[in-house]
């Protein structure tokens, strides 16, 4: 169960080449937005509900998009309709269902172990405060960079760089807690 920090080295396609048809952003940006709305703290239960809500905003407010970070934009979106999201759900009683975008064609222990996975890095985001958490999933797991994320929060950059700097820092150090815990080596 491999939860390091390293960023993949192939390389997302450029901004200027994504096509602006509401069809193609959809089916390109889904996983990544039901994703991230997750690990922002949306519950199982309402993560279709807040993904579409995203793509809802996102068909609404496209034409007047001004062509700046396709992705950023998108993210920003999330991030507000998974706040919408977190501050309704503490109104309504929990209720937990248990969904994965694993694929389970890699067989049953592949499985296993990758919803561990996912629920170990799920455990471990709790455990950060909601900005770190918004700046770490969204720079570390999404791939955005620091600049796109400022953007998406409408936050000082130097802010987001020191925000991700301790999100990073206090994520390593739950994660060595955990493997002490469980006597797993990195």
């Amino acid at each position: 169960m491999d939860l390091s920090l390293t960023r993949p080295t192939v390389e997302a396609p450029r901004e200027d080449q994504e096509p602006l048809a509401f069809d193609a952003i959809y089916a390109r940006h889904f996983r990544a937005i039901w994703r991230t709305l997750r690990r922002l703290g949306v519950r199982d239960a309402q993560l279709d509900d807040a993904a579409q809500d995203v793509f809802v905003v996102v068909h609404r407010k496209l034409p007047s998009f001004d062509g700046r970070s396709l992705r950023g934009w998108l993210y920003a979106i999330a991030v507000r309709v998974a706040s919408d999201h977190r501050r309704d759900a503490a109104r309504r009683p929990h209720v937990q269902l248990s969904e994965s975008l694993v694929d389970h064609a890699a067989g049953p222990a592949r499985v296993s172990e990758l919803n561990e996975s996912v629920r170990l890095l799920h455990t471990l985001l709790a455990q950060l405060d909601l900005a770190k958490r918004t700046v770490f999933v969204l720079g570390e797991l999404e791939q955005l960079t620091a600049p796109e994320i400022a953007e998406a929060l409408n936050a000082n950059l130097n802010t987001v760089y020191a925000r991700q700097r301790a999100a990073r820092s206090q994520f390593e150090a739950a994660l060595a807690r955990h493997r002490e815990r469980t006597g797993r080596r990195p």
